[in-house]
């Protein structure tokens, strides 16, 4: 895959989980590697956790996660926030300052093009973290603020 078709395949999926790309390799955010850290680290303790094999699992996870991302103000006034994009290799590709174009089911909607929940977050300032991961039995979502 040439670096233009990864290039696009990135931002064809976050357009299809209803993110405008707005800016890409953003210089403002945390280290990719302390945020992955923040989320996978053996110390990570989630703030909400939803069974996988629960009925409602998915609607719970929408729920928990846009609840503690409102709560930390993770998005900006215009719904802008930075994420890494949820592609194989999309670490490398660093963060993405993204418009939410929906506002709503954000898990979901990844889940739908990427068949995976998980993806990490940060606010415009890179202070702020909120992630959707999958351990074990449950969906966490995690917080982190970055001083």
């Amino acid at each position: 895959m040439t670096k233009d078709e990864q290039k696009s395949e990135w931002r064809d999926v976050l357009e299809r989980c209803g993110l405008q790309v707005m800016e890409e390799a953003v210089q403002g955010g945390p280290s990719v590697r302390s945020a992955l850290y923040a989320v996978t680290g053996v110390e990570v303790d989630p703030v909400a956790t939803v069974p996988i094999s629960s009925p409602d699992a998915t609607a719970a996870l929408d729920e928990k996660w846009h609840l503690h991302a409102s709560e930390i103000s993770l998005y900006d006034d215009k719904g802008d926030f930075l994420i890494l994009p949820p592609v194989s290799g999309g670490s490398g590709l660093g963060w993405v300052r993204v418009r939410d174009t929906v506002g709503t089911h954000l898990p979901s909607r990844i889940a739908e093009v990427t068949g995976s929940r998980e993806f990490v977050a940060v606010s415009i300032d890179g202070r702020r973290l909120c992630a959707a991961s999958v351990e074990e039995y449950d969906y966490w979502v995690v917080l982190h603020e970055f001083s």
